[in-house]
């Protein structure tokens, strides 16, 4: 088991990296170095950081901008009808859509990507596997619970028997989600997934899962690329800010791992 502080350092060393590269934080870390060039009298380059910076921030702020760059992700995985998901020998639902319950609140709160949970209840009932994997964990000093436990409880409201949910309760990033419950189906002998999360994040899942030996069937939700009025496209807005910064994350995260795996794929 990988001890808890390796976990910890892990999740903010990846939190840091996304805040950096997050249009937010990229725009702070400019202004940041704008100021710090004024004060060394460097006026004209602290100028074009500061002109630069804010431009960044209005660009991923606006609707258009937002929403055509997550559209492009999502692209790949669009819905998916029933009758066209083939059988599988398990249901893996990754976290991210719940908040586990924490002190002072006793009940799990749903997030906007709680489709997942919802859409693995569905492929269940359908008979698409018999086996469903609720891969999340959380953050001990938070939560009285973990996400996968959350996402049993509403599992378990909408129809879904006991014994036909397994629990991964250690992982909090998306490769822990593949590395910990690639290990439990490997040891029932599932060679085949169909994995559930959120249509921007199904990329770079897919890639760690595929990574692990598993045959994978992709079955996107939570599709967020959706048309805006014509008149709001070219209004800034924090939620479209918001969802840049997950979207940046996605494709980063993406490109990464297919970096890092060609580096290995060279080496001698």
């Amino acid at each position: 088991m990988i001890p808890l502080v390796d976990l910890e350092g892990t999740v903010i060393f990846s939190k840091l990296v996304f805040l950096l590269i997050s249009p937010l934080g990229t725009s702070l870390f400019l202004g940041a170095l704008a100021c710090l060039l004024g004060l060394f009298g460097r006026a004209r380059l602290a100028l074009l950081l500061g002109f630069t910076a804010l431009v960044w921030l209005l660009v991923w702020s606006l609707p258009a901008v937002s929403v055509g760059f997550r559209a492009q992700l999502e692209a790949d995985y669009p819905p998916v009808a029933m009758d066209a998901v083939p059988a599988a020998g398990a249901i893996v639902v990754l976290g991210g859509g719940i908040n586990a319950p924490g002190t002072g609140y006793p009940n799990a709160d749903l997030g906007s990507a709680a489709d997942r949970t919802w859409h693995a209840a569905r492929l269940f009932r359908a008979g698409k596997a018999p086996l469903i994997v609720l891969s999340g964990g959380t953050d001990p000093t938070q939560n009285l619970a973990s996400e996968a436990a959350a996402m049993r409880i509403l599992l378990l409201d909408l129809g879904v028997p006991e014994a036909a949910m397994v629990l991964e309760e250690r992982s909090r990033t998306t490769e822990e989600n593949a590395s910990f419950s690639a290990a439990i189906l490997h040891q029932r002998g599932v060679k085949s997934v169909l994995l559930v999360t959120s249509a921007l994040h199904m990329r770079r899942a897919s890639q760690h899962w595929e990574h692990r030996g598993l045959q994978v069937h992709p079955v996107a939700t939570d599709h967020e690329a959706r048309p805006v009025a014509a008149w709001r496209i070219w209004i800034p807005d924090t939620g479209a800010l918001e969802a840049s910064a997950r979207a940046i994350k996605e494709w980063f995260g993406g490109r990464m791992f297919n970096e890092i795996k060609g580096v290995r794929r060279a080496a001698p």
